[in-house]
């Protein structure tokens, strides 16, 4: 299976299943004397690991993550980053294999099972192997190696939307995604989704969400005007994160409803004599570069596929079938992506940073 690998200069590539042995990332082009822990990338995973409410599957994965390579302990205790290669690997502990024999032979609908035996001739049943959610754990601890290349830039993620329900925008407030389990920055829409969430739950069935990524403190003018554009890289990088199915930079499809003066990102001269944007539609990218304002993204998650309603299906002796999904999923796939867009975010801005670097003098 080809394709495990992401990014240029800060290069990234993935390996393991949701079921196997251990899951990890080969972090490649990290400069050298960063400083980096353990304990600094474990943070990053606490936020993403399961079975932390009863809005996210219980499977009970400590998430630990082991530093193999590229880290140096120096005499003062400081570890610092090489610049060879960072290996980093996740032990599986949690593994209930048995809750999928009864799917073994069937193909969940709206999930890769089918797709992925009709190209490879093979399938890991137990989870979805590379397709399962689980292989993000990874991303997230590359994501907190990128974070140190990016010093000054600051990259935040909430949950805006589950279902039909949006939050309030006027009741925005960061510090509030840390005070529930959601990640919601509204805390009275937190509210009306842990009883939306508390009722899908209890009916065996799952529903989608919409993330939002932020990162402030991004200068002018990383990215790349056609091929190698800040926006598009990112939309990709989002977009390869499990479930994701649409993704926006800025306004994105609102701004299909805009008049060309209602879109236009006017500037003014600052007191400090650099220009000043007056509002943000693009969010933060133009032309392919960053505008030194937010940098925005957002993208949708489909509902979880693996639910308890009977659906109709086939097998892999091409019988049609029936097909109940037992075992332990999220209802809500959506709230543990938010630690996910972030990472993503993070490692395409140190990619480009380290691709802009080398383009200016």
């Amino acid at each position: 299976m080809s394709h495990n690998s992401f990014g240029h200069l800060f290069r990234v590539t993935t390996f393991g299943e949701s079921h196997g042995v251990a899951l990890g990332a080969i972090v490649d082009g990290c400069p050298p004397r960063l400083e980096l822990t353990e304990a600094e990338i474990q943070g990053f995973l606490d936020k993403r690991k399961p079975g932390q409410s009863r809005f996210t599957t219980q499977r009970r994965e400590a998430d630990e993550v082991k530093i193999l390579s590229g880290v140096f302990t120096e005499a003062d205790g400081k570890q610092i980053t090489t610049g060879t290669p960072i290996a980093l690997v996740i032990h599986n502990t949690d593994q209930r294999s048995k809750d999928y024999g009864d799917i073994a032979a069937k193909y969940r609908p709206g999930h890769a099972d089918y797709v992925y035996d009709a190209k490879y001739g093979v399938r890991d049943y137990r989870g979805g192997g590379r397709s399962s959610a689980r292989e993000t754990a990874a991303r997230v601890a590359a994501g907190a190696v990128a974070r140190k290349v990016i010093p000054g830039v600051t990259i935040r993620g909430a949950l805006v939307q589950i279902g039909p329900h949006k939050i309030d925008r006027s009741r925005f407030d960061w510090a509030e995604v840390d005070r529930n389990p959601l990640f919601c920055p509204d805390a009275q829409t937190a509210v009306l989704w842990a009883d939306y969430l508390d009722e899908v739950r209890k009916s065996g069935s799952s529903i989608g969400a919409v993330v939002e990524v932020v990162a402030e403190g991004v200068p002018v003018g990383w990215g790349a005007p056609l091929y190698g554009k800040l926006d598009a890289d990112l939309a990709s990088a989002m977009m390869s994160i499990n479930a994701v199915k649409a993704v926006e930079i800025g306004d994105g499809f609102a701004a299909a409803e805009l008049t060309g003066e209602a879109n236009a990102d006017e500037m003014r001269m600052g007191p400090d004599g650099q220009p000043t944007f007056l509002s943000n539609p693009a969010g933060g990218v133009l032309g392919g570069l960053s505008t030194g304002q937010t940098v925005v993204v957002r993208f949708a998650v489909k509902p979880t596929s693996s639910i308890l309603t009977p659906r109709r299906t086939i097998d892999r002796d091409g019988h049609d079938a029936e097909i109940v999904t037992k075992g332990r999923h999220d209802p809500c796939v959506g709230i543990r992506a938010v630690p996910v867009g972030e990472a993503m975010m993070a490692c395409v801005l140190a990619d480009h940073f380290l691709r802009h670097r080398g383009q200016v003098g």
